[in-house]
């Protein structure tokens, strides 16, 4: 494995008091579980906006979190 194998990733800047710089969109880990981890305790600015995990060398998402907000609209369906 090399030293990037997962992304957490978002559309818009994600914030978390844990990541080295507050507000990029995109940041590179070699593991899954502090990825994962590390999603689910950030958000995005504007709030309510997915963050997701994504496996670098197959594309593969491994974790997705969506906004409460957007999860009550799903539920509304």
């Amino acid at each position: 494995m090399t030293s990037a194998d997962f992304r957490i990733e978002s559309s818009h800047p994600i914030a978390n008091q844990l990541l080295p710089a507050s507000g990029a969109q995109q940041y590179l880990v070699s593991d899954r579980a502090l990825a994962v981890s590390l999603a689910a305790k950030s958000s995005t600015r504007p709030t309510g906006q997915e963050i997701r995990v994504v496996h670098v060398p197959t594309g593969e998402i491994v974790f997705r979190k969506r906004s409460a907000e957007r999860l009550e609209q799903l539920d509304d369906l």
